[in-house]
């Protein structure tokens, strides 16, 4: 098979390497030009708790732009972050039927139904990932936490397609754990919650997803971002996995966290590296969307409008 992932940081150049090493799979990536050079002289290597993987670098192109992307793409993969989904999704459009199948793989609502809007549903699908990566150096990813198997699904709830499918077979063959599901929103809502609870606390705070359970007050604020997340899902005529808030919350203080307890939010890694956040697609997509429908959001609002005010700080410096 033939892949294209676009927008190759952590998560793009580890999922891009085990394709290619385990699969055998070609894959071309799009990524920053000044990690090109590195990548080329040191290779392109998986660490971490699901094994070593090392991609020969004759199934990989390493492109800076999608204009010099030549191939014909059984599956293109976005993994930018969610603010620039709306320019992933207009440079793909520019291969035209060479991109056979689009995949979101990124945080937050909203992509899939982007990346659908350009391409329909036919060729249009969705992926939640919920593994923690972090870049060493350019081309060397460390896998530190995962809670989950990847779930691939097509952009509307209902039957399986044969490319999801495909596609969870052949992540799982390259080494991480997927699998197709019916409703890909469903688990993108469950992560959702997860993101929504976790990552603005702990930016703000400085401190990784198992403090924030060691005090009561961080607990109640990441109880209130559960209520209101979960209403704007209900508001939205989306469903999770759990019946109701307090059902999430005992998988989350007993599973979730637990397994990711030392994990630093990606959202403090940006705001450390003086990058833009994504959450307005996690506490700012819930704020917008509890407004829309008349629901109470506050604490979203805080957490969404401390992060804006960090995020102008640090990208300031």
């Amino acid at each position: 098979m033939n892949f294209l992932v676009y927008g190759a940081g952590a998560l793009g150049q580890a999922v891009g390497c085990m394709l290619a090493a385990q699969g055998g799979h070609h894959v071309d990536f799009i990524l920053r030009e000044r990690f090109i050079d590195s990548i080329l002289a040191n290779g392109l290597k998986v660490t971490g708790i699901l094994g070593e993987f090392c991609a020969p670098l004759q199934n990989c192109t390493f492109l800076p732009t999608v204009d010099r992307a030549q191939g014909v793409y059984d599956y293109v993969l976005i993994t930018t972050k969610a603010y620039d989904t709306e320019t992933a999704v207009r440079d793909i459009a520019s291969l035209g039927d060479r991109a056979v199948r689009v995949v979101s793989m990124q945080n937050g609502c909203g992509n899939v139904e982007l990346v659908e809007q350009q391409f329909g549903p036919e060729k249009s699908l969705g992926a939640r990932v919920i593994t923690g990566f972090e870049i060493m150096r350019p081309g060397m990813i460390a896998i530190t936490v995962t809670a989950d198997a990847i779930h691939v699904g097509a952009s509307r709830r209902g039957e399986i397609p044969e490319s999801a499918m495909e596609l969870a077979a052949m992540i799982a063959h390259a080494g991480h754990p997927a699998l197709a599901v019916t409703d890909i929103h469903q688990s993108l809502f469950a992560k959702l919650l997860y993101n929504c609870s976790l990552n603005p606390l702990g930016a703000i705070l400085g401190v990784h997803y198992g403090a924030l359970v060691e005090h009561a007050e961080t607990r109640e604020l990441m109880n209130r971002v559960i209520d209101e997340t979960f209403a704007v899902i209900c508001a939205l005529g989306g469903t999770t996995p759990w019946p109701d808030a307090d059902s999430y919350r005992q998988v989350f203080y007993d599973k979730l966290v637990p397994a990711t307890y030392n994990h630093r939010p990606s959202m403090l890694q940006d705001l450390e590296n003086g990058k833009r956040t994504e959450v307005d697609a996690l506490v700012g997509y819930v704020s917008r969307q509890g407004k829309r429908h008349g629901l109470s959001t506050g604490t979203c609002d805080v957490l969404a409008a401390l992060v804006k005010f960090k995020e102008s700080q640090e990208r300031g410096r």
